[in-house]
């Protein structure tokens, strides 16, 4: 299941850029939200987040690295704020997602599998793996 949702790529003090972001979750991993971002004909990197990271994220600060969350106020309302960076010291962007937004997409995806519920095929995933590296 996905959904596009409106981002604001933050620029500076500014109000920042409009982009959108489509939100994809599937139950064959569990664990894992996946955000691709883009605007007009300009689509960015696929980022993959932890969707319990992502849930924090809505009342707390979370994540360190590469990929942070944390809930902020605009003039608009509540956002979550997903700071994200290529590698360490290295170039960033920040954006900012509506929290109602976030909070609708997170229940559709405890619709699919609810947490707590997660499994992972671990048998398969390490055959998979060695049939790769053994063939």
């Amino acid at each position: 299941m996905s959904t596009q949702i409106a981002v604001r790529f933050q620029v500076g003090a500014g109000n920042g850029v409009p982009l959108f972001g489509r939100f994809s979750y599937d139950r064959a991993d569990p664990y894992a939200v996946r955000a691709q971002f883009f605007a007009h004909d300009a689509v960015l990197p696929t980022w993959c987040f932890d969707r319990q990271m992502l849930a924090e994220g809505l009342h707390r600060p979370v994540g360190e690295g590469d990929v942070t969350f944390r809930p902020q106020w605009e003039d608009g309302g509540r956002v979550v704020r997903i700071e994200l960076r290529d590698s360490e010291g290295g170039q960033g962007a920040v954006l900012l997602v509506a929290a109602s937004a976030v909070s609708g997409f997170l229940d559709e995806t405890y619709a699919v599998t609810a947490p707590g519920d997660e499994t992972v095929d671990v048998d398969g995933f390490l055959a998979e793996l060695l049939a790769r590296r053994y063939p």
